[in-house]
């Protein structure tokens, strides 16, 4: 990593010559000590890390008029894809599988996991998993209003549909089932009386702090189990 920054463009801005490899990586590279930028001329992707940078490199390029913030897909969103692949499975037992693996931290090494044993299913997940992040990069240079003088290598983009299952129609509204519950657990928040929310947070907050002591204690009799939450 090296603090010189490409010369300021001079100038009309033209379609950017973007790194596509690079600005795939940021996309997907969601880690809180790592900032991404464009730069709107060279198309260069220049990536800041906290602890590894010069302190100020990160000031001079957020001040810069050249360099676009990077957006990434955050882990949230990251998780929603897997929610919605799984009803996409075909295989009954499979989809209870992957169900079981999403539920908690580690969530992405255990899905990534149990996939690792049905290769046509790993296989569709990358392709969908793929599309999503190529959908989400071109709708944020769209945003950005950013022409590009290179085509991406994997073309062009439709809007994500659901994925095609072998002699199973996938019916609208089906979800996996932790996303069911939390969608039924905002719709009950809202018709909560505000002055019953303080209630209905406090009990939340303790059922989170006793799903962690439960993890806690599970991983202190399985030394072998390292939390990865890293996307797949």
């Amino acid at each position: 990593m090296t603090d010189q920054l490409p010369a300021t463009p001079t100038g009309p801005l033209r379609d950017v010559p973007v790194d596509w490899e690079a600005l795939e990586d940021a996309f997907e590279n969601n880690a809180p000590e790592v900032h991404s930028y464009l730069h709107l001329a060279t198309g260069e992707v220049l990536r800041v890390v906290d602890g590894v940078a010069d302190p100020q490199m990160h000031v001079r390029i957020s001040s810069d008029a050249n360099y676009l913030r990077i957006d990434p897909v955050s882990s949230r969103e990251q998780y929603r894809w897997m929610e919605r692949f799984i009803p996409m499975v075909e295989d009954p037992d499979l989809r209870t599988k992957l169900t079981h693996a999403i539920d908690g931290k580690g969530a992405f090494r255990r899905f990534k996991d149990v996939l690792l044993a049905y290769p046509a299913e790993r296989e569709r997940w990358f392709s969908y998993r793929a599309d999503l992040l190529h959908w989400h990069i071109q709708n944020w240079l769209e945003q950005h209003e950013i022409g590009t003088s290179n085509d991406p290598p994997w073309g062009t983009v439709e809007a994500p549909q659901e994925l095609p299952t072998v002699g199973r129609p996938v019916v609208h509204g089906t979800e996996a089932p932790g996303e069911i519950l939390r969608r039924q657990a905002r719709e009950l928040i809202e018709t909560i009386p505000a002055i019953e929310l303080p209630t209905a947070i406090a009990f939340l907050e303790f059922l989170k702090q006793r799903s962690n002591e439960a993890k806690a204690a599970e991983h202190e009799h399985d030394p072998t189990d390292h939390d990865e939450d890293d996307p797949v």
